[in-house]
């Protein structure tokens, strides 16, 4: 299913700067900025807030992100952490006392963690002033945010999309029109989904991201947005306070790394899933892929079994790193990579039993200025919509990541006060020579580690372009909603010869369409090292662009 692009194999070229995201007018944002004399972090931040308007159901300013920021002048690379914590009275006892095995997937008692996306933008900001010349003053970054919140903007195929698949009466985890704040905000007055084409405005949403445009982002968490947001919570049984946001900040953490061939893959480190998007790769080393052939059997199933490999450590390990050591150094070990690659069958499938969480709808975006400053960003509030809640008269849709976290005590991601849980998202960079080579990463849960490594072993490993790349026939370990296991999703582009050698091989092979939008929306731009041409590809399964200058 194509949402929004025609098929083009050609990447975008630019001499000065680039900018990829999933939606046009996001992607057009940034490069205005790029084009008055911003810097890669503000055009990072008009495509971040320009996003959290046009692709709402993807991401919003109640959600979280993460960053890698490549500083030129230093020559250093930062990682940014801006996901935010479980609130002090939440606890697994508050939820088993309501009679809860786990988390709800929706509603209000999902809605647990503080929004982080706009610290991140904060602390990007002021980083960029302090460290790489930010030009640019704060409100002219949420500018193109707010007149599309204000104005309105033809809605995608995508939002049309997933709102119809979100107000089914007879599912309970995609019933959202029971929610006021989200009749009000995605249905018309009389109650049917926007189609794609019409103008969609959200005037509550522009007054909000107005104010933070004039006093700046600390008034998200210290404010009348925050008061809004909580009074609409604990009317409703949620349980933020104002307090928990008060004490919420983003937080610089150092990246994680891996060598790939010979290249220096980066990317965050826990409570991300970073670890297991280098562990892939990590674990790819010691096979010789480019001998398996492009699109064969036996590159895939590879892959696949790579990806299982990373995942029992993820699983094992990953969580908010202040409740557990986590030995990092030892999982991106050259030989803990040998080890797990050794228990690789290449004619057999590994039997997984765990059902591999089937949701993750995110946005990823890539920009770089012409001073080389790079940033790889993603952002999310979990499964589409969110935990369905838009706090009153403010349009902020409330993550429901918090709803990851386990009840059980004994599980490495149980639930604790002011924890900060699992998260899917990780944002990815690619260093030769140190120096960025590749920037690239994608939406889509489980799907990011499997599609960042396609987008890598494409590139290096054949040789082909950023667009190629993106283009590549897809595919998706694990499952889908409602159901109990995991299985192989391959687009219908894959050869038919390659899909029965892959069942044969014991893979539940389940064939999707040939441009499936389950397979997430990837981006990627490549640095030339000797010209400094910047070439661009954005995923035709999105409605976005790479936009060169």
């Amino acid at each position: 299913m194509i949402m929004g692009n025609t098929i083009k194999n050609v990447p975008t070229m630019g001499q000065n700067g680039i900018v990829v995201s999933p939606h046009h007018i996001a992607s057009k944002a940034g490069l205005a900025i790029l084009k008055r004399g911003g810097s890669a972090v503000e055009a990072a931040i008009a495509v971040a807030a320009t996003l959290s308007v046009v692709y709402p159901h993807m991401n919003s300013i109640g959600g979280d992100n993460f960053w890698l920021i490549y500083n030129a002048r230093d020559k250093e690379l930062k990682a940014l952490n801006a996901s935010g914590r479980s609130g002090i009275m939440a606890s697994i006892k508050y939820y088993l006392t309501k009679g809860l095995s786990q988390i709800p997937a929706r509603g209000y008692l999902a809605a647990n963690t503080v929004p982080g996306a706009i610290s991140g933008w904060g602390s990007a900001y002021q980083y960029a002033q302090k460290s790489i010349g930010a030009n640019l003053a704060w409100a002219d970054l949420l500018e193109t945010a707010i007149e599309y919140s204000a104005n309105g903007f033809p809605l995608s195929v995508n939002q049309e999309y997933w709102t119809k698949i979100n107000i089914n009466p007879d599912d309970i985890s995609r019933n959202l029109q029971r929610f006021e704040g989200f009749r009000e905000t995605f249905l018309k007055a009389n109650g049917q989904p926007y189609v794609k084409g019409e103008l969609f405005k959200q005037h509550h949403l522009a007054n909000t991201l107005a104010m933070i445009a004039r006093e700046g982002p600390e008034c998200f968490y210290t404010g009348e947005i925050s008061k809004k947001i909580v009074t609409e919570l604990q009317a409703n049984g949620g349980l933020l306070t104002l307090a928990d946001f008060a004490a919420h900040k983003a937080e610089w953490v150092k990246p994680i790394t891996t060598k790939y061939r010979g290249f220096q893959a980066y990317n965050c480190p826990p409570n991300s899933q970073g670890v297991a998007s280098l562990s892939i790769l990590n674990i790819l080393n010691n096979f010789d892929i480019k001998s398996c052939g492009d699109g064969t059997a036996d590159y895939y199933h590879l892959i696949i079994e790579a990806t299982k490999q990373a995942f029992a450590d993820r699983d094992k390990w990953v969580t908010d790193p202040a409740f557990i050591d986590i030995p990092l150094d030892y999982l991106l070990s050259v030989q803990h990579g040998r080890e797990q690659a050794a228990r690789i069958n290449r004619n057999q499938a590994a039997i997984d039993p765990r059902p591999l969480d089937p949701k993750g709808d995110t946005v990823w975006l890539g920009t770089i200025d012409k001073e080389g400053n790079a940033v790889s960003l993603i952002q999310s509030i979990y499964h589409e919509f969110g935990s369905g809640i838009i706090a009153k008269d403010t349009g902020v849709v409330l993550q429901n990541r918090g709803s990851f976290f386990s009840l059980d005590p004994d599980h490495v991601n149980c639930l604790a006060p002011r924890k900060r849980t699992f998260h899917t998202l990780n944002p990815a960079m690619l260093f030769r020579e140190e120096k960025p080579y590749l920037i690239y990463g994608t939406m889509g849960g489980e799907g990011q580690p499997q599609t960042q490594a396609a987008i890598v072993t494409k590139i290096i490993d054949f040789g082909q372009n950023v667009q190629a790349a993106v283009n590549a026939p897809r595919w998706l370990y694990g499952r889908t909603w409602g159901a109990a296991s995991n299985d192989l999703k391959i687009e219908g582009r894959i050869a038919k010869d390659v899909a029965g050698e892959l069942a044969a091989r014991g893979h539940l092979v389940n064939v999707v369409d040939d441009y499936s939008d389950l397979m997430g929306h990837a981006g990627a731009i490549q640095i030339e090292p000797i010209t400094g041409m910047k070439y661009g590809g954005v995923d035709p399964r999105s409605d976005g662009t790479a936009e060169g200058y």
